[in-house]
């Protein structure tokens, strides 16, 4: 493609902003490996060959420069990527920032640990790390320095709100989160341990009818008597498990809705795989190397998402999107520009990374129909019977 180098261009003078480079060439061979990633939208050293203009003659000249990379003990891609993420939040202000905890299983060996910012219906990587262990299940021990180094990247001045699933439903997590000053909506299991208004309670023995919810504030859990806490316990219609979730402030029906935002995440990891990045094809099979893959994932991702951000800040979306309300992503906007970038004049690509915290100016909808169903369901929800 005659404008590739465009696109390496401009990603080398986003990848600049970032001082912590031990050698000028670990930068341009990254620049390189997210440049094919964006034009062959998918995971493959040697499908990333044919973009990459080079010296090497030969394309496995190429691929090895691309192994070397992912094999470079000296490259530390979390800290690579935080002064780019620092400067994309730079400018979010003292509004409310969620950020999320997720596990994602590859290949039934290896588990990505990644805490994620909640932006607008997806999700933009924080920090991560990879693991060689067959289980989305990992102990409060293996992630607890992801979230000292997650602390150190977001605005000091914005309130967190950290969103995590019951699988990390654990009281070093919620005492390491009051630590920091955040605060919390964490998911527990029914058969969490509840002291409530003199009583023990064991969550699922709780009778929830349908459409029901409850909130128990100033309660305290498990054997460890930690707290207090606020719960928030519901039984949705339709579904038969019901919902406990805790806070470290008095719950409501809020609760639940900023819970919700918790599986933004999981379509972060949808675009990694099957919905983007095709991050499943990879061959790569090695935790290390993979941590480092991650990085080249999470450039992209950050950049797509500023650059979906810029387009739909300036007016610019139906350029790229032929939905008459927002539809796509604020990802696929951003690669859906960046392509059209390479055969369009006067399309330009953004060198500055800015992720803006006031509310989503255009909220994604499929289609009008979809959009008041969604609405008359949180209406619904919102109208349930409640029990104090």
């Amino acid at each position: 493609m005659k404008n590739t180098p465009r696109i390496y261009d401009t990603l080398i003078a986003v990848l600049r902003q970032c001082r912590r480079w031990l050698d000028i060439r670990h930068m341009k061979t990254l620049a390189w490996m997210v440049t094919g990633l964006l034009l062959t939208e998918k995971i493959g050293l040697s499908a990333w060959v044919p973009v990459v203009d080079s010296r090497a003659l030969y394309a496995q000249s190429t691929v090895r420069r691309f192994v070397r990379w992912l094999d470079n003990e000296r490259i530390n891609g979390c800290a690579l990527y935080g002064p780019l993420i620092e400067q994309a939040l730079a400018d979010w202000g003292d509004y409310q920032l969620r950020l999320a905890l997720d596990t994602s299983l590859l290949w039934g060996q290896y588990c990505i640990v990644r805490i994620s910012v909640i932006y607008r219906g997806r999700a933009v990587p924080l920090v991560w790390t990879v693991l060689e262990h067959g289980s989305s299940s990992v102990a409060y021990s293996v992630y607890a320095h992801l979230l000292d180094a997650a602390a150190k990247l977001v605005p000091a001045e914005c309130a967190v709100v950290f969103l995590a699933d019951r699988g990390f439903a654990d009281t070093e997590l919620m005492q390491h989160l009051k630590r920091l000053g955040w605060h919390w909506r964490i998911r527990i299991k029914g058969s969490f341990l509840v002291y409530y208004q003199g009583e023990l309670h064991k969550l699922q023995d709780v009778k929830l009818a349908q459409g029901q919810a409850r909130f128990w504030h100033k309660v305290w859990i498990t054997q460890q008597y930690f707290g207090p806490v606020h719960l928030a316990l519901a039984r949705p219609n339709g579904l038969r498990e019901c919902w406990y979730v805790i806070s470290d402030e008095p719950t409501d029906m809020d609760t639940f809705t900023e819970y919700g935002a918790r599986f933004d995440i999981e379509e972060n990891f949808l675009d990694d795989k099957s919905n983007g990045f095709q991050l499943e094809s990879s061959l790569i099979r090695s935790a290390q190397a993979l941590t480092r893959l991650c990085l080249v994932l999470a450039v992209a991702t950050l950049y797509l998402v500023a650059q979906g951000t810029e387009v739909v800040a300036r007016g610019k979306r139906r350029w790229v999107d032929p939905h008459w309300f927002r539809g796509n992503s604020y990802l696929r906007i951003g690669w859906q520009w960046v392509k059209a970038a390479l055969y369009k004049k006067g399309l330009k690509l953004i060198t500055h990374l800015h992720l803006s915290g006031k509310p989503d100016p255009e909220p994604s909808r499929a289609s009008n129909k979809q959009f008041h169903k969604r609405r008359q369901r949180q209406l619904q929800a919102i109208s349930s019977n409640l029990c104090a």
